[in-house]
């Protein structure tokens, strides 16, 4: 353990960096540089940080770690950080890809690259703050503030249809969270107090309960995103530059899923069970139909937004078996996620650097001049498909041992998702990178610069770590995850024994 307050270091330090951005003067040109420089070095540093965090964890305390407590706001609201075996993993992964972000964002960003590298930087500092908060208010300033920057980076440097893509984005994840501010106020005028462990052990009324689950639903749903609710995410990702949609698929999606086994689960654990039908019908929905209109696309950023939506209903299905393989498989699902679908977005945007074109159809027979980008797009291409020996496969794996688990049809229909994943993931390489080199323009491409490989290589070996021995991040995961499902089952167990008649309790 450390006696320094290392989670206010990680979570604030971009936010240290970005101030210092802030009051660079001189040259346009001198003041980019500088820029990019410092993002690059700070979101290093948030990374180092990170990994200490991780090495210094006690995997076999299933507590909160290195917790920091002060007193903040009035009565039963305070300044209270804290991490576990679920949320360290979060923080990692977002120190991880950031500093990748800020590398393939170099050459692509000339415009206002100062406000831009700005905007980054708070935005590592909320999504870190999202995972550490341990507070309700604390945590419901970062996980809104974070659509702030966001919405910049979409609205000020995305492509043609930006600003009605950042308006929809903002709009969409605004209205849900809206509903579950109201809940959480609800929650804090029934227990006296917003710390988040202790309202985790408080017993809410049974209707209560059900009303404060589907507002907190309303907030996630469209933040992971799951189907109806998923309209914002193509058109976001397809607007935002490439980094922006390495960020939008591999952390802020994750905000969803990570606050169904912080809040919904623990929380409302009767609302959970009741729901749990509604969630594994809309995320079956979302893993064959989202598949379908995949196979469908001419855009190849559409075409990766719609696959992590299916992704996304493997996560769901298993978070809601409440079961050690389907909770595990979910929270691994997400780590692998945010990983290869970043990586894929940053496939795209290589080509599109050179040919400013994301239309499927523009190419072809890229192997013939781009051996090296066709190696490293077929990694991830086959680990989004869930090939083993790949991270992908894990995930996918122990969900569906987890949905059979509980339901054979859910998970039945569910293995559908990795048959269609297959589909248009294979279809969509071999359009891009096999064939003949027929069109004029391709045949000058240049291949993966070192620059390039400096952002491929750490995703390849991370893809490849997590898929052939990935125990390290089950291990850290395994004692939080247990205590919440045994949590869960107790509180269901016990409401059950208060509803029975006196004679009957046992």
């Amino acid at each position: 353990m450390v006696d320094w307050p290392i989670l206010s270091l990680t979570t604030f330090l971009p936010a240290v960096g970005a101030l210092f951005i802030l009051f660079t003067r001189g040259e346009e040109e001198v003041v980019a540089r500088n820029a990019r420089a410092v993002a690059l070095w700070t979101t290093l540093g948030t990374l180092l940080l990170a990994l200490v965090l991780w090495a210094r964890f006690d995997v076999g305390n299933p507590g909160y770690q290195f917790v920091e407590k002060a007193a903040w706001i009035g009565d039963g609201i305070g300044y209270h950080m804290g991490v576990d075996g679920i949320s360290v993993l979060f923080v990692v992964l977002t120190a991880f890809l950031m500093p990748l972000c800020i590398l393939a964002s170099w050459e692509a960003i000339e415009t206002r690259v100062k406000e831009y590298m700005i905007a980054f930087l708070m935005m590592e500092t909320l999504m870190i703050g999202v995972f550490c908060a341990l507070d309700l208010v604390l945590f419901y300033l970062f996980f809104e503030g974070g659509l702030i920057p966001m919405f910049l980076i979409i609205g000020v440097w995305g492509g043609q249809h930006r600003v009605y893509a950042a308006f929809k984005f903002f709009l969409y994840t605004l209205l849900g969270s809206v509903l579950m501010l109201l809940a959480m106020l609800a929650m804090y005028l029934q227990a006296g107090t917003t710390d988040m462990p202790t309202l985790a052990t408080t017993a809410f009324p049974s209707g209560m309960q059900h009303w404060m689950w589907l507002a907190f639903f309303a907030s996630f749903a469209v933040k992971m995103p799951m189907w109806p609710v998923h309209t914002w995410l193509p058109d976001a990702h397809v607007e935002a530059p490439t980094a922006g949609s390495v960020i939008l698929a591999g952390v802020l999606l994750k905000m969803g899923g990570y606050g169904f086994i912080r809040f919904s689960i623990p929380m409302m654990p009767e609302a959970s069970v009741t729901f749990a039908p509604l969630i594994y019908g809309l995320s079956v929905v979302a893993v064959i139909y989202t598949s379908l209109v995949a196979l469908m696309q001419e855009d190849m950023k559409k075409l990766i937004a719609y696959s992590s939506v299916a992704h996304m209903g493997f996560v769901t299905i298993g978070l809601f078996t409440l079961t050690t393989q389907g909770v595990e498989g979910a929270m691994f699902q997400m780590l692998s996620h945010g990983i290869v679908s970043g990586a894929l977005f940053l496939c795209v945007g290589v080509v599109y650097d050179r040919l400013h074109s994301r239309e499927i159809a523009r190419y072809g027979g890229l192997v013939n001049t781009m051996p090296h980008y066709a190696l490293v797009f077929m990694v991830f291409t086959l680990a989004t498909v869930g090939l083993p020996g790949t991270s992908g496969f894990v995930g996918e794996l122990l969900v569906l041992v987890g949905a059979f688990q509980v339901n054979t049809w859910v998970a039945t229909l569910a293995c559908t998702g990795v048959v269609l994943s297959a589909a248009y993931s294979l279809w969509l390489y071999r359009r891009v990178v096999f064939g003949e080199l027929t069109k004029e323009d391709l045949k000058g491409m240049v291949d993966l610069s070192r620059r390039e490989w400096a952002v491929f290589a750490p995703l390849v070996a991370a893809t490849l770590w997590m898929g052939v021995y990935p125990e390290p991040f089950l291990k850290a995961m395994r004692g939080s995850v247990e205590q919440v499902i045994v949590a869960h089952q107790q509180a269901v167990a016990k409401a059950k024994a208060a509803e029975l008649p006196a004679g009957e309790r046992g």
